[in-house]
């Protein structure tokens, strides 16, 4: 098992309302956890995959700055934690979703891109995920998500309801959601 080390608490202020963070370094990666305080006994809980260009930069190709939003608000109204999980571009690295970008301005979905790269459709892990949860004392939540894989992965907790995560698709993005839901299996 790797070593996690693990930052103190801190507050953080955000358009959302105000959260307590701390950080967890796994190798050279490090991810974050953003939570209320008092947490209820059945948190919402979001893991949520780095996108740069879409959490910081805005982009419409994909759902997910939308996606990093509508949980915020969520979890700050409701009570529980989001996991900024640390796997850019399905774990690809920001260099190969750039690449992955430019196959799919010549046509390709994400997932031929992602192939014609060498690499699967989604490359994440999320063993990390269970060791932030396990150190919050979660063991039954309810897991805000769309993706199947994320809800297969979380193998030693309790998720007593999927809540979907559902965002009003654009012309930038219709045809990615569709790749989502038909190749990937998205619950969309």
């Amino acid at each position: 098992m790797k070593t996690i080390e693990i930052s103190e608490t801190a507050t953080l202020p955000t358009r959302y309302g105000t959260f307590r963070i701390q950080a967890f370094k796994e190798g050279c990666r490090e991810h974050l956890a953003l939570f209320t305080d008092p947490l209820p006994e059945t948190p919402l809980v979001r893991v949520h995959s780095e996108c740069l260009t879409g959490d910081a930069l805005g982009s419409l190709k994909c759902d997910c700055g939308q996606q990093l939003d509508a949980a915020l608000e969520l979890i700050a109204r409701e009570g529980g934690v989001l996991i900024y999980h640390r796997q850019e571009g399905r774990n690809i690295g920001l260099l190969n979703k750039v690449n992955a970008y430019a196959l799919q301005d010549r046509g390709y979905d994400t997932v031929a891109a992602n192939h014609q790269l060498g690499f699967a459709a989604d490359e994440r892990t999320y063993e990390i995920v269970e060791t932030i949860l396990e150190h919050f004392g979660i063991t039954t939540l309810r897991l805000l998500t769309n993706n199947p894989k994320k809800i297969e992965s979380l193998k030693g907790i309790e998720i007593v309801e999927r809540v979907p995560l559902i965002i009003e698709p654009n012309p930038h993005n219709e045809a990615y959601l569709r790749t989502k839901k038909e190749q990937m299996g998205h619950l969309l």
